[in-house]
């Protein structure tokens, strides 16, 4: 049902627009008891196309939908021109999407977005990312009982549907495993660990915030390796490792980090976050005047809710082997020690793409179960 006032899309300009942008998502998920509101001063930063390394190759506009004066929706449209040199598909991005259960403001939404890809010569549109692959990617379009993990998106039920309606269709869905830190490791797979480790071939060790910058080159090195071929991988720049740098030394101790070297060569790795979503429930955005202090305590004194597993790699030469399997459930092990011996059980592997098949069984393998699917959708503009 259309409103009485026409609806209009603008581009996000000003201060005040940019406030609008960032805070429509409050009013939009307020009766959705899963929602968490992402920290107001990260996602301002996540903006700032001055500040968010994203942008130092490539572009983008913000844009608001308006009924009156009352914002009722919202997009982003953006061009990652190192994914166009690395994949030559003149493909853009939207991201950001949120909006009321309306159709016609979602097609006003994205008729802007998809001119402003348009008129600088993209032919089509991947997304949501929000705003590379790199941060939140794809739409939930199941396990919306679940709150979202940290760096993962949540929804509205109708959002699929209404994306679909404007002429969408799937291009890759990217699944999330629910995982328990007090789960065993299958014994086949642990005696495999513990003969590789008796005869030197095999060690396991925590990154060392001492030597930050050697141990952040090696997950870096290894990552890029590890996901040189998945669908529309582009690697992080240098200021970007430093940007994820950055958030490490706030967020973990040495131990959310597992390294494995293999014949004394480091091939795999995994990285988990403290899920600070569920610290931040109750502070609805703000860190002041008394939130930053809750947020610090809880870090650094309580027992964390949750745990996510954002990155797991192994290197390619080991992929779909036998000594691959054991390196990515030797690391598996190591932040399950850990994330157990601190009473935090709980976790989320994210994301992994649906048609990863070998990495999706040994997930399964150690307990791990498809709790929520996000999809990316694509449409040709041209």
């Amino acid at each position: 049902m259309r409103g009485t006032a026409a609806v209009e899309v603008i581009a996000v300009t000003s201060p005040a627009h940019k406030s609008a942008f960032l805070q429509l998502p409050k009013s939009i998920y307020a009766s959705d008891p899963k929602w968490i509101a992402p920290l107001d001063i990260e996602r301002r930063v996540h903006f700032d196309q001055r500040r968010n390394p994203f942008f130092r190759h490539a572009e983008g506009q913000l844009f608001l939908a308006l009924e009156g004066n009352r914002p009722v929706g919202r997009i982003s449209a953006h061009i990652d021109h190192l994914h166009l040199e690395r994949y030559g598909d003149a493909t853009g991005q939207f991201g950001f999407l949120e909006a009321i259960d309306r159709q016609d403001v979602f097609a006003a939404l994205f008729s802007r977005a998809e001119s402003w890809l348009q008129e600088r010569g993209l032919r089509r549109v991947q997304g949501p990312f929000s705003f590379s692959i790199n941060d939140e990617s794809g739409l939930l379009i199941d396990g919306f009982e679940h709150p979202p993990a940290i760096m993962m998106n949540h929804a509205r039920p109708y959002y699929g549907a209404r994306v679909v309606a404007e002429g969408y269709v799937k291009a890759k869905d990217l699944i999330a495993y629910h995982y328990c830190s007090n789960t065993p490791v299958p014994r086949a797979i642990q005696s495999r660990i513990d003969r590789n480790r008796a005869s030197g071939k095999l060690s396991v060790r925590p990154f060392s915030k001492r030597h930050f910058a050697r141990d952040l080159a090696i997950i870096i090195d290894i990552f890029n390796d590890a996901w040189s071929t998945n669908w529309n991988f582009v690697p992080m720049t240098p200021a970007e490792i430093q940007n994820l740098g950055n958030v490490l030394r706030f967020l973990i101790k040495g131990e959310h980090i597992a390294i494995a070297s293999y014949e004394n060569e480091p091939a795999a790795m995994i990285v988990t976050l403290p899920d600070i979503n569920r610290m931040c429930r109750d502070l609805g955005g703000r860190l002041l005047p008394l939130g930053w202090v809750k947020l610090l305590w809880r870090l650094n004194f309580a027992t964390h809710e949750a745990f996510r597993v954002p990155l797991l790699g192994v290197r390619k030469k080991f992929r779909n082997s036998a000594v691959g399997s054991m390196l990515a459930v030797a690391v598996m092990g190591a932040i399950q020690a850990f994330h157990h011996g601190r009473g935090t059980y709980p976790g989320e592997l994210s994301w992994i793409l649906e048609d990863n098949l070998p990495t999706r069984r040994l997930l399964e393998a150690v307990g791990g179960q498809h709790y929520k699917t996000y999809r990316v959708y694509e449409k040709s503009i041209a």
